[in-house]
């Protein structure tokens, strides 16, 4: 029934191409809050909430100006959902062979942590580049309209650190978020079957197991969001500024101001997460790859533990 084996080179170029999918597509549908929420944490003053942003924007540049650094958005976090997603699937099951399958079970959630963290690390690279052009031509007025006219200025300005100098910070915003979008996800999935889907995973229709991974997805979102928000306050800042370190930067925002738009983002990620998950579960659907259940404890695991007859 399935296309390919779990863990070959099919199964992670599709898990990679689900990626960018999921990533790709949901980051370039809500980049108007995006904007808005990049330009009220750089700009507090002018952009004083969510609606207020809207509405400056939208007096200011007109409904189109909403759209504002969408090709950055989709290319570079196509190429991370690549990296994300692709990766994790690779890390998971190498440092799950690497522990054994008891191990495995008994420190999956570190596991989680320690596939997605490492994925991340590489997502980010490719990322960073883009994520640079998109918060320039986002929040600085005039400065570029399109990719196009925004990749030349900042090389001919800052040559190729101009793309890499917010990878630091992305590290520090993206890492933890994934970390926590990875290990809440899949620990949800398990409770809810456990604990809320009144029969097994087995017998759920495709239909029913997507509509678990959406709502999984959601509550993961919502941790992520929180978890990683400061960090982001420091990139959107950093991007804009020439020559201030993250660690002034943080400083001059202060614990209040790196909070700000912190509902916006809840929203955003919540939603985002939700979908990312939906899509590449879907993707697996369709491309009928290999889909494990959540994890249960092996057989040897419970003689050891007298938990068999």
């Amino acid at each position: 029934e399935y296309s390919c084996e779990y863990g070959s080179l099919k199964f992670y170029a599709l898990c990679g191409f689900g990626g960018v999918l999921s990533c790709g597509l949901t980051h370039t549908a809500v980049v108007p809050l995006d904007l808005v929420k990049c330009r009220m944490q750089v700009d507090p003053q002018k952009y004083k909430s969510i609606f207020n942003g809207f509405s400056v924007t939208i007096k200011e540049d007109g409904v189109r100006g909403l759209a504002k650094g969408w090709a950055p958005t989709f290319i570079g976090y196509s190429m991370q959902g690549l990296c994300k997603f692709g990766f994790y699937e690779v890390f998971k099951i190498l440092y799950g062979n690497m522990l054994g399958e008891e191990n495995a079970y008994l420190w999956r959630t570190s596991l989680y942590l320690a596939a997605s963290a490492s994925a991340e690390f590489f997502a980010d690279i490719a990322l960073a580049p883009m994520e640079a052009a998109k918060v320039r031509i986002q929040t600085q007025p005039g400065y570029a309209n399109t990719l196009r006219q925004a990749v030349p200025k900042m090389f001919g300005e800052e040559g190729i650190w101009a793309f890499y100098k917010g990878v630091a910070p992305l590290w520090m915003r993206q890492i933890p978020y994934t970390m926590m979008k990875f290990a809440c996800f899949e620990r949800t999935v398990e409770a809810l079957y456990k604990y809320v889907v009144p029969k097994p995973r087995s017998e759920c229709t495709k239909a029913e197991q997507l509509v678990v991974t959406f709502v999984a997805g959601y509550i993961a979102g919502v941790f992520c969001a929180i978890v990683s928000h400061p960090a982001d306050s420091v990139v959107s800042v950093l991007n804009k500024e020439k020559g201030s370190s993250a660690s002034q930067v943080l400083v001059r925002l202060g614990f209040r101001g790196v909070w700000k738009g912190l509902f916006a983002r809840i929203i955003m990620i919540g939603t985002l997460t939700a979908l990312q998950w939906f899509i590449y579960d879907s993707v697996k659907v369709y491309f009928r790859l290999p889909r494990p259940p959540p994890p249960e404890m092996p057989e040897s695991l419970k003689k050891k533990l007298g938990l068999t007859e």
